[in-house]
């Protein structure tokens, strides 16, 4: 055998055990999966909440994915992250089952309408994608949910819901931050066993059903809710979970307060959606002008020493909503424009905390300032602030429509951001401590606490934020947070139910919704200017490289066995 003879076998051996070998780990890490997550924010990691959290799943969930077929670049991102993350999760647990539908696929034209329907009555929301492209433009609806399933039970994950006054790369960046988030909440819903008992308390005076029907109506999917009139009853309020106050305007007497105050104190959650000014609205809308005045509730004394304190004044912010005013008649018909109302602040949140974060624009009618208390014990947390542009007035105040025929100066709301909604955790000293006889403090029948179990409450100085409006000639009921008026849908339902879900939030589900996801995007302006030379560079470049490569290798290898030869 010659030389070259022997190289040739030495080569084919040496392929043959790198390929054997190559098999070899190939076959033994397909029963084993890893990946290095080298993003800054972890991204591709499963926060220890997930892991332990699906580790407790104990049957099969199905993810039935409406997130399918040809879909925009972005979406097809965001499919390829819920994909992933759903694959991440079946690691963890092989119960985590999906499958990705395309509803265009599905049979004909009234198979197609009638399932839309279908998902649309469950709750997921489609949405309407304009794409342009040189100088065509196309219109396609997309059903960015899925339905997940476990043990007969259903509930519908909204995987992207578009938001106001955010580039479409944001409103993606936000869908995939909260994918983990929100596929843990969709399972845990199905899971619960027991569900946590919400009451509305009315009997002052607070917003009625009607006016909550929507709120009440999201807060039922995941809790049992219902309404209760205290009447001084000691007992009113045994078994619930947590309570909501929606914008009493009558005096809250001290049987009832002390009931309240007795539920925080062993353990109840309050939120609290409380109008320290009050208008007669009739008299708005009959007259253009009202007075507004302070709203006697006494709740003052009681949320003060929780921590806050609500003050008696008015909001005015630039950064409003606009309310329709008759400006003359035209052919006998009145003539309606819209205005800027500065009384009707829009919200932005700017906190990192997990109930307003990604949150859209929230909607406020006539809010007033809070300000927290050094209260020893308490964490105070600001939700939500008025814009920078704001102006802040007490009452009493007259407020008239006439205030939008003149031109606002930017220089007059010089007021600064204030706060409007405030988380308070911590350990709450009760209102009656030292304040009531003895007899009392001793009955167990009462139990008097005068120091809380460890416990949160939420307070917002406005009322309507929680208000649904109606028609009332057709019986029509608005969703939570839309505007008649512009068709805009703010974010007040979703902000209500992440209020909620973070007080009766036990395990710490919703931190989930603190991870950070950064998109690392193109400059769209660059790409645009040099296009055609990275077209260029792509199209020649790899061969190039490839072409150079050969050459080299070749001439090493003719060196090497001429050298040889010789």
């Amino acid at each position: 055998m010659n030389h070259n003879d022997k190289i040739k076998k030495r080569d084919i051996v040496s392929f043959m055990v790198l390929a054997v070998s190559l098999l070899m780990i190939n076959f033994i890490f397909s029963f084993y999966f890893f990946r290095l997550d080298l993003t800054s924010e972890k991204r591709y990691t499963l926060s220890p909440y997930t892991k332990e959290f699906l580790k407790n799943v104990d049957d099969i969930v199905y993810f039935k994915i409406y997130l399918s077929g040809e879909l925009p670049p972005e979406f097809n991102k965001l499919k390829k992250e819920v994909k992933e993350m759903l694959d991440e999760m079946r690691i963890i647990n092989d119960n985590i089952q999906y499958e990705f539908v395309d509803i265009n696929s599905i049979g004909n034209k009234e198979d197609i309408k009638n399932l839309e329907k279908q998902l649309y009555d469950k709750g997921i929301v489609p949405e309407q994608v304009v794409e342009k492209k040189q100088n065509k433009t196309s219109e396609s609806l997309i059903w960015p949910g899925a339905i997940v399933s476990y043990k007969g039970k259903e509930t519908v994950w909204q995987i992207f819901s578009r938001q106001l006054g955010f580039t479409p790369q944001e409103n993606i960046n936000h869908a995939i931050s909260e994918i983990e988030y929100n596929i843990c909440n969709a399972i845990n819903k199905l899971k619960r066993k027991k569900r946590p008992e919400i009451s509305f308390v009315e009997g002052h005076h607070e917003l009625d059903t009607l006016r909550l029907y929507d709120y009440i109506r999201a807060l039922s999917e995941e809790y049992n809710v219902s309404r209760i009139k205290i009447n001084h009853k000691l007992y009113a309020l045994k078994g619930l979970d947590a309570i909501v106050i929606a914008k009493p305007d009558t005096f809250i007497d001290e049987k009832d307060k002390f009931i309240i105050d007795q539920f925080i104190m062993k353990g109840g959650k309050v939120l609290w959606l409380i109008d320290p000014v009050q208008l007669n609205m009739d008299s708005f809308r009959l007259k253009g002008y009202s007075l507004a005045l302070n709203n006697e509730t006494n709740l003052e004394d009681m949320l003060f020493r929780y921590g806050v304190r609500l003050n008696p004044d008015l909001i005015q912010d630039l950064q409003c909503a606009a309310i329709p005013i008759n400006v003359g008649f035209s052919k006998g018909q009145p003539n309606f424009k819209m205005f800027p109302w500065i009384f009707y602040p829009l919200i932005m949140p700017t906190s990192s905390h997990p109930i307003v974060k990604n949150l859209d624009l929230i909607k406020t009618e006539f809010v007033s300032t809070i300000d927290t208390l050094s209260t020893s014990g308490i964490k105070k947390t600001i939700l939500l602030m008025s814009s920078k542009n704001t102006r802040v007035t007490p009452v009493p105040l007259r407020v008239s429509l006439a205030i939008t025929q003149f031109r606002l100066k930017e220089s007059a709301f010089n007021h600064g951001p204030k706060p409007i909604a405030v988380l308070l955790e911590g350990t709450f000293k009760s209102l009656y401590a030292n304040r009531i006889p003895s007899v009392i403090m001793e009955d167990s029948t009462i139990q008097f606490k005068d120091i809380s179990v460890p416990n949160k409450m939420i307070v917002v100085s406005d009322g309507d934020i929680a208000k649904n409006d109606f028609n009332r000639t057709t019986n029509v009921i608005y969703p939570l947070g839309y505007d008649k008026y512009t068709n805009q849908t703010f974010a007040n339902k979703q902000f209500l139910l992440n209020c909620m879900n973070y007080l009766l939030d036990e395990s710490g589900l919703i931190q989930l919704r603190n991870r950070e996801v950064k998109l690392r995007l193109l400059d769209v302006k660059k790409v645009s200017l040099q296009k055609t030379k990275w077209q260029i560079y792509n199209v020649l470049l790899p061969p190039s490289l490839l072409t150079l490569f050969v050459l080299i290798q070749h001439y090493i290898r003719r060196r090497k066995y001429s050298v040889k030869n010789l």
